[in-house]
């Protein structure tokens, strides 16, 4: 027997419905909104003025599908395919980064340097584009470049750039990938230490493990990573990282041992230590360290 037309299940039914569902396995129930938009459709800005729309079978059991996967620790993001970052909507794929909102203060960071009016600033290991991106968009006149190894990600990055209208250079290589004379060397590297793959959450299983995870210290990435962008930048210039609390003060007590300028451990906002800040020697300070550590000949 068909059903009745007040039968036909509401979207306000549906989203009632994963919210309960969502707050009984201890997720966040405001997830359920974005649960609701992917499995209609419908933009997320639009679905408070649709929630006494009738709702086909195909949609309910498209929600369903997603609440599974949901429930099953599939990240949220990879079921939306969209994560905002810095105000930027983001298209993100399984086995790319997802960018994190701690990765927003290493943003904020690089905005509140003093820069020149018109930086070069590379990103390294861009993943979605998300810090190359988001620094395009506050600093126009700026020239962005962005390196990524992972074909995959250096693809969603470039369509990411394209549908924001932003214009960054993507360039295929490793680390710095050759530039210099830049004004910043900005990067959220891998940083985990291997020992936590044991005890990672579900969810990190779905990303790609070497944007993770990074020796035994957390830190084989890093530190190349800080050795070639000291040759990358201009004198002055700076570096900018987001590492874990467990070794950002390790890796920054290294540079001052190796002549940098300024280090700097900064706190994300739940105060822990989380980015290092560090500048390269100008060209009069290299020189007069380089005399300091001369041998004395007679």
């Amino acid at each position: 027997m068909p059903e009745a037309p007040g039968d036909t299940p509401l979207a306000l039914d549906l989203l009632r419905r994963l919210r309960r569902a969502l707050g009984a396995a201890g997720l966040p129930e405001l997830e359920a909104w974005d649960l609701l938009a992917a499995a209609t459709g419908w933009p997320r800005k639009a679905l408070y003025g649709r929630l006494t729309s009738p709702l086909p079978q195909e949609v309910l059991d498209r929600a369903e599908a997603l609440l599974k996967r949901r429930l099953q620790g599939y990240p949220l993001q990879y079921l939306v395919g969209e994560a905002e970052f810095f105000g930027l909507p983001l298209r993100v794929e399984e086995g790319v980064l997802i960018p994190r909102p701690e990765t927003e203060g290493l943003v904020e960071l690089a905005l509140g340097l003093p820069l020149p009016p018109a930086p070069r600033i590379l990103d390294v290991g861009t993943g979605t584009g998300a810090i190359a991106l988001a620094l395009k968009q506050a600093l126009p006149e700026a020239t962005i470049y962005a390196t990524e190894v992972d074909p995959k990600a250096l693809a969603l990055a470039r369509e990411n750039a394209e549908q924001l209208g932003l214009a960054v250079a993507f360039l295929p290589a490793p680390f710095t990938g050759g530039l210099k004379d830049l004004d910043l060397v900005v990067s959220n590297p891998p940083y985990l230490p291997e020992a936590y793959r044991e005890m990672a959450p579900r969810e990190l299983g779905y990303e790609n493990p070497l944007a993770l995870y990074a020796g035994p210290e957390g830190l084989s990435v890093a530190r190349p990573l800080a050795e070639e962008a000291r040759r990358s930048l201009k004198p002055g210039g700076y570096l900018l990282l987001e590492l874990a609390p467990e070794n950002v003060h390790l890796l920054a007590r290294e540079l001052r041992e190796k002549g940098w300028a300024e280090v700097a451990v900064l706190p994300d906002l739940a105060g822990r230590d989380r980015y290092l800040r560090a500048r390269r020697p100008t060209e009069e300070a290299e020189g007069e360290e380089g005399r300091l550590h001369r041998p004395h000949l007679p």
